[in-house]
């Protein structure tokens, strides 16, 4: 029975993702010399039309060729993975060793997908953090994972890393009836912070070099059998220009995204945009950089809430932000006009976003309350994030409920949702209402942090189920109450701004009109149609009572 229930637990942690979910995701990885605390932190925004349900699943002890079940989402059984001796608990996408795991679809060489390997991608994740004590064990595990199992999925990079290390690992199929995968990890230099946004980035790399570097075989020829790959004219062997090939319009995409975070870290350093505007033969961004000043979490927040802001890039600028300065643009991205093929910019805060998180793993904690993992439902720029330890047993119902097809003000995901899509009818004037609630609350939980955590420290060694409980009732009730903060904001904002008007301090609807910018392009477009005679006679004011 209890093997039936740990199935059944691993299963609905597998649900919390779409098989379209994230194919479009945004990491960012801080290596313990880069933060201002020492902690690694590790970033993803989970990209998708889709409701998110936050999971817990519990550690686990197995009887010898006991086996965990892998199914589709249909629910179909696809195969069976045999556990080992014991499981860790995993809280969304950290376990309770401090490991934490993110991802970026990456595509590669869509020959390579292998629809025989039984494990995707979001599969391995978590097969992943249940079974590995860090991340570099993770590493191993992964590899072995595929290699035994079979790899199901396009091309990914995943982000690992635990409180002493970071590494990022990218992986493509064998293709159709292959055997295990090809993939490279690389350990992340401390001091430095490395971003990847849908694009495998690892150039060259030393097999040799085991303390940093730890990779499938075969992969060189493989690539030289397929074409990809010829010594005598390319050198040494490169990942990326074997396994992911690149077009200006992916390039834009993905690389833009990147270089945005790599400005933002290092601003005082010239940044060529020649590579992320797909100019032939530009020289690619660095794999990895130091940042100019160490990151607080709080810094690492702001990164994640971008839309090019002051840059040539800034969404919130030009007649496409519409009169109030929107970021957003609907999808498709690409489009054309008179035979001209155009595309929108793609910003890492992007509606799309189903949840997104920042981690951190802390060495000087013990790991239930080192283990940190601070989560947001909906757009990054839009949401509040909570946080969640990793040693919690439970987690807040609005985070678990919810779904697509039903908007209900029970699932926190919808709530988020609801600000966000109302926020667009005059973004320049409600984000400002919403930033303020966003700063209170991320600024109270950032100032509570050390005293909820030198408590829960001296319970780790006093009495670790109070522990447990404590970091539990912490981290739900928080996340309850900013549930409800935010449905009292939605709330707030559809009553102050109603019917085009803006309510003042003691709630009289005034008239706010269009800026004139955009005024000037409407009037450039259609110069003759709103008019008036210029005869002096003309009176712009009009009535108070129609």
């Amino acid at each position: 029975m209890r093997r039936l229930v740990l199935s059944i637990l691993t299963a609905l942690a597998l649900f919390a993702l779409t098989p379209d979910a994230s194919t479009a995701c945004t990491n960012f990885i801080a290596t313990p010399g880069a933060t201002a605390d020492g902690s690694v932190m590790v970033t993803y925004t989970c990209d998708g039309e889709f409701h998110p349900h936050l999971r817990q699943i519990p550690a686990a002890d197995h009887e010898p060729g006991a086996l965990q079940e892998i199914k589709d989402w249909s629910g179909n059984l696809l195969g069976t993975v045999a556990y080992p001796a014991h499981t860790y608990a995993v809280v969304n996408l950290m376990n309770d060793q401090q490991v934490s795991i993110a991802e970026t679809t990456t595509g590669g060489r869509e020959e390579l997908t292998n629809p025989d390997g039984l494990l995707h991608y979001w599969t391995l994740m978590r097969l992943v953090l249940q079974r590995s004590a860090t991340a570099r064990e993770a590493v191993q595990v992964m590899g072995q994972l595929v290699e035994e199992y079979g790899y199901r999925s396009s091309g990914e990079s995943f982000y690992l890393g635990d409180p002493q290390e970071a590494w990022i690992v990218e992986m493509v199929g064998p293709g159709p009836g292959g055997q295990g995968a090809h993939w490279v990890a690389l350990k992340v230099p401390d001091g430095y912070v490395c971003a990847h946004a849908n694009l495998g980035r690892i150039d060259t790399f030393d097999r040799r070099d085991q303390e940093n570097c730890l990779a499938s075989k075969g992969m060189e020829k493989f690539a030289q059998q397929e074409g990809w790959y010829d010594p005598a004219v390319d050198g040494s062997f490169s990942w990326r220009k074997a396994f992911h090939p690149t077009t200006a319009q992916n390039l834009r995409y993905t690389e833009t995204r990147v270089w945005s975070l790599y400005r933002r870290c290092a601003p005082s350093q010239e940044w060529p945009s020649a590579h992320h505007r797909g100019v032939p033969d530009a020289e690619p961004l660095p794999l990895w950089i130091k940042p100019e000043q160490k990151l607080t979490v709080a810094d690492v927040f702001e990164l994640m809430r971008d839309h090019y802001e002051g840059t040539d890039l800034d969404m919130t600028q030009g007649v496409d932000a519409g009169p109030y300065g929107s970021p957003y643009r609907w999808r498709p991205m690409g489009f054309e006009v008179d035979g001209q093929q155009y595309s929108w910019e793609r910003p890492i805060s992007t509606q799309q976003t189903g949840f997104s998180m920042v981690t951190q793993s802390r060495a000087w904690l013990p790991d239930a309350v080192g283990g940190l993992t601070w989560y947001g439902v909906d757009d990054t720029f839009f949401t509040a994030y909570v946080p969640l330890y990793c040693g919690i047993s439970e987690v807040p119902p609005s985070f678990a409920n919810g779904s697509l097809g039903q908007f209900s003000w029970d699932s926190a995901w919808w709530v988020f949702n609801f600000v966000s899509n109302y926020a667009n009818l005059k973004y320049s004037h409600m984000i400002q209402d919403i930033q303020l609630v966003q700063a209170e609350i991320e600024g109270d939980f950032l100032d509570l942090q050390p005293a909820v955590e030198l408590t829960a420290a001296h319970l780790a060694e006093t009495d670790p189920d109070l522990m447990r409980r404590y970091l539990t009732n912490y981290s739900v009730q928080q996340a309850e109450g900013v549930t409800q903060k935010w449905r009292q904001l939605g709330e707030y904002l559809v009553t102050k701004y109603n019917d085009g008007y803006i309510k003042d301090e003691n709630g009289r609807p005034r008239e706010q009109g269009y800026p004139e910018a955009w005024l000037r392009a409407v009037l450039e477009q259609r110069p003759e149609q709103f008019l008036l005679p210029q005869d002096g006679q003309t009176d712009l004011e009009e009535p108070e009572d129609y």
